[in-house]
């Protein structure tokens, strides 16, 4: 892509940290890619303190992206000397959002699956808040759908779908041969799952499930490989492991930094969680070739699709996905959920035909390459921008092409012993 060499706009993407979860990825991306859109961009982060040194700050500015710390108390300054056109912001604190308002800078959010979505308490503050908001940007209809539910009185209009891309060139791919080798695996079939130890995840829902699969499946393993965000939490998920008869088989490890091998060495990917915005960990998965199993969360479909080609979405763990709220989540994240034997069956249909799935890893690999383009996500999000500075108003849902509303960002062309982390 050629890139603009006169921006005509300057945008500040807000996010609360450079950390190294889907959030912060989404930002990055726009940071680096919304320039060759003719948009100048300048990344604020708003939590100061330790967590800001993660590597994705300095890795920004060897990119040549201006990365600003700032806090509610030197906010207003900042931003009365560079005053942006316009926002992208990415859960930034309720200080900026009434900076801006009082700037009179018009912010475009992306709602990412926030928390706030599940707890009823906070849908009045958030419609109050959102009347400071120009628009927002939901990164999968699932989310579009989860916050018009929540803030019912927000113009319907102006609340749009675009899926995220992969940045493909921040992405490592790894030698499979080498990466089992290094992890000790030998004939084993390796489920993954790259997730924090926390109750929206549902790593508890998951082993319940596995030590059924393990039953029916005796060269399978799983690997759960992520943050301990929830240290009770995941005291309760390795009681379970340790009480089940396929314990040596189910392998609970901290956070990988290289998840690139773990995934290369993997033979498929599985996530049960309650609820996600759009889940970065399975799209790198799809990268991989690996097929995918899901519950019903946001940006399962668009992601897996409907007819097993890339893997199964399976129903949410409470049911609806959209009924989805702390409470009962809460209530039932020791229970045995609705979706259990349709986890169960799904893994144990992904083993059965590991044959299969084997030989399609390279064709899988190209296909969301091709789906999952950064170059068409970078594109909406700079036609939204661009809108939002003018003031006019934000393109229609209708007017995303399918591609891009449903399923992805582009078609393919047709034609064209145990793991350790």
């Amino acid at each position: 892509m050629r890139a603009c060499t006169s921006p005509v706009l300057r945008c500040v993407v807000a996010t609360p940290f450079l950390d190294v979860g889907g959030l912060d990825r989404v930002a990055a991306l726009l940071a680096r890619g919304l320039p060759l859109h003719g948009i100048e961009t300048t990344v604020v982060h708003t939590v100061t303190g330790e967590r800001r040194h993660s590597g994705t700050g300095d890795a920004l500015q060897l990119d040549g992206v201006q990365v600003v710390e700032l806090s509610a108390h030197d906010g207003q300054r900042w931003f009365k000397a560079n005053r942006p056109d316009v926002i992208s912001m990415h859960g930034a604190p309720d200080w900026l959002v009434a900076q801006a308002a009082e700037d009179d800078i018009p912010i475009i959010e992306t709602l990412h699956g926030a928390h706030s979505f599940f707890n009823r308490e906070t849908w009045p503050g958030e419609q109050l808040r959102s009347e400071k908001i120009t628009g927002f940007v939901g990164v999968s209809e699932l989310v579009r759908r989860q916050y018009m539910k929540a803030n019912p009185r927000y113009p319907s209009d102006r609340i749009i779908t675009i899926p995220n891309g992969v940045d493909t060139q921040h992405i490592s791919f790894r030698d499979r041969t080498r990466a089992r080798e290094w992890l000790g695996l030998r004939d084993e079939f390796l489920f993954v799952s790259l997730a924090r130890y926390d109750m929206q995840k549902n790593t508890f829902g998951l082993v319940r499930a596995f030590s059924d699969v393990a039953l029916a499946c005796p060269g399978a393993h799983l690997l759960v490989a992520g943050r301990v965000d929830d240290i009770s939490y995941f005291e309760q998920v390795r009681r379970l492991r340790d009480a089940v008869p396929s314990a040596s088989r189910i392998h609970l490890r901290g956070n990988c930094p290289d998840a690139a091998t773990v995934l290369a060495a993997a033979d498929a990917f599985v996530l049960d969680s309650f609820f996600e915005g759009w889940s970065l960990a399975s799209m790198e998965a799809l990268f991989a070739g690996l097929p995918v199993v899901m519950s019903e969360v946001g940006g399962a479909r668009e992601q897996v699709g409907e007819n097993g080609s890339r893997g199964f979405v399976v129903g949410n763990p409470l049911g609806d996905p959209e009924a989805v709220d702390w409470h009962r989540i809460s209530r039932a994240r020791f229970e045995r959920h609705v979706n259990h034997n349709a986890l169960v069956e799904a893994l144990c249909a992904i083993y059965a035909d590991r044959n299969r799935w084997r030989r399609a890893r390279d064709d899988l690999r190209v296909e969301s390459t091709m789906r999952f383009s950064a170059d068409v996500c970078l594109q909406r999000h700079a036609e939204v921008l661009k809108r939002a500075a003018a003031r006019e108003r934000l393109l229609s849902q209708a007017s995303f092409p399918e591609s891009v509303t449903n399923g992805g960002t582009r078609r393919p062309n047709p034609t064209g012993t145990a793991p350790v982390c």
